[in-house]
């Protein structure tokens, strides 16, 4: 027997979307890298190298249903597809300034990136980055103590003990975060992780 595997709700999908960029973007060696090597440009083409191969992988749709989704030639969808990661990675030592990125170095940067990610190597620089501006964006205090509390943790978290020490004495909206600490599920992979299980705990308590 065949086993299916579920399809991923839309904004899961576009979560891993933005976090295989922003692992692309580490690969090729941060923002100030792009820019200094006059490579803005291809923030498109990674972008749009990481729609087609998480759709792929995470909603398990085909060349051709992500070629209409996405409203970009088969051809270029499945030139990303077969794209080969190891090549790639090899490929971008060799780049010159201001050359543009073609269609399989973005597939391979893409695939390497989501292979990345699903082996938890996240660029805790770059994610941090980001969860920090939403944090400030929403207004969320007992994030932004999280935040703190953990900089400069190594991830994944194996358990509660690596954690504990940096959250004693913390309240998290009135509650003991050593006890919040104590009752998540792990090993956890990243920050953004650490953060939707406390604000799961803090939504059903």
């Amino acid at each position: 027997m065949i086993e299916v595997m579920p399809r991923k709700a839309e904004d899961e999908i576009e979560a891993t979307v933005l976090r295989v960029f922003l692992k692309t973007i580490d690969l090729v060696g941060g923002p100030r890298a792009l820019a200094e090597r006059r490579h803005l440009t291809w923030a498109n083409s990674l972008m749009a190298a990481s729609y087609v191969v998480v759709l792929h992988e995470e909603a398990l749709k085909t060349a051709d249903e992500i070629a209409a989704y996405l409203g970009m030639s088969r051809a270029t969808v499945r030139n990303i597809l077969r794209a080969d990661p190891e090549a790639a990675l090899k490929k971008l030592q060799e780049i010159e300034e201001g050359e543009n990125l073609r269609v399989h170095l973005a597939g391979g940067l893409a695939k390497a990136a989501y292979r990345l990610i699903r082996q938890g190597q996240e660029e805790p620089r770059v994610l941090r980055y980001f969860l920090e501006r939403f944090v400030e964006l929403f207004d969320l205090p007992w994030a932004y103590l999280v935040l703190k509390a953990i900089k400069g943790l190594d991830f994944p978290v194996e358990g509660p003990e690596e954690l504990l020490p940096r959250f004693e004495g913390l309240k998290l909206e009135g509650l003991d975060a050593t006890e919040i600490v104590r009752g998540l599920d792990y090993p956890i992979q990243n920050p953004a992780e650490l953060l939707h299980q406390i604000k799961m705990h803090l939504a059903g308590r």
